[in-house]
């Protein structure tokens, strides 16, 4: 009897799962079918094509600037994560190497940060982005996000687990606090460092609100904004969105099978904020 209910709990665990994995899937799967069909098709149920087009990617490709807007995004994405990752273990290392007066206010007030909203610092870093003078252009989008809480936090921890007896013997033997950093700390904390760049650049690739303030001109627009300008150019162009959604889908695609194990781990070490 007992052997009958480990199988019938075996069955129902995997039943749930694939049920997870179908309403995680359809979605995408979906959105693929939609970029192939044809505009009899759009609004169809059935969860195939009978006459499959690549007529939407054309018009997406004609409407839009498409490899432009990925390659904006593509170097907010890149910009921002090396800038991010720079001032995070830049501070992290600072609170957890040096004891001095105020740190435990400094580390407080870092996490304080990290509960605000973004939306909540949109006007005050808009009035900044016009006295600069500016606006619309792609530094504009990674001026306010070169620092990150998130990331300062999240290395704090993993730089506070650092053996000490490490960072005071490369200290005896002659080493800067540079070099410690450089030689010591970063190589041994490569995966963790990988993961969270990992988390800030798809964080930076789906960013939309900022952007969508700053950017004026279709052509500076990252994709994530270029993909509402279907939706506001002609009613209708339902299959070309769809085209154009795949299409920005692809370098985070090729990003997680290049990297398929650090980003496991980092979701399952960081989650998603």
């Amino acid at each position: 009897m007992l052997f009958f209910k480990k199988i019938g709990s075996g069955i129902l665990k995997h039943a749930l799962l694939i049920i997870m994995v179908i309403l995680a899937v359809f979605p995408l799967y979906w959105m693929i079918l939609t970029s192939f069909r044809n505009p009899g098709e759009l609004y169809s149920f059935i969860p195939y094509t009978m006459t499959p087009t690549t007529s939407n990617y054309i018009s997406a490709f004609i409407s839009m600037p498409l490899w432009r807007m990925m390659g904006n995004s593509l170097v907010i994405g890149v910009l921002e994560t090396m800038l991010q990752l720079v001032t995070a273990v830049l501070a992290a290392y600072a609170l957890t190497r040096w004891d001095f007066k105020g740190k435990t206010i400094i580390y407080g007030l870092i996490m304080f940060t990290w509960l605000i909203p973004f939306q909540a610092i949109v006007v005050p870093n808009y009035i900044q982005i016009n006295n600069w003078d500016i606006n619309g252009t792609l530094l504009a989008i990674i001026l306010p996000n070169m620092a990150s809480s998130f990331a300062i936090v999240s290395l704090f921890s993993t730089f506070n687990s650092f053996p000490r007896a490490l960072l005071d013997s490369s200290r005896m033997d002659g080493s800067s606090e540079l070099q410690t950093l450089m030689n010591i700390v970063l190589p041994n904390m490569k995966a963790s460092i990988a993961s969270l760049a990992i988390l800030i650049f798809i964080n930076t690739w789906n960013d939309y609100l900022w952007p969508t303030r700053i950017i004026q001109k279709v052509e500076n627009s990252p994709i994530q904004v270029g993909l509402k300008s279907f939706v506001s150019l002609e009613s209708g162009m339902w299959g070309p969105l769809m085209a154009a959604t795949t299409v920005s889908c692809i370098p985070i695609l090729l990003l997680y099978i290049v990297m398929q194990k650090n980003i496991v781990k980092s979701f399952m070490k960081w989650g998603i904020k």
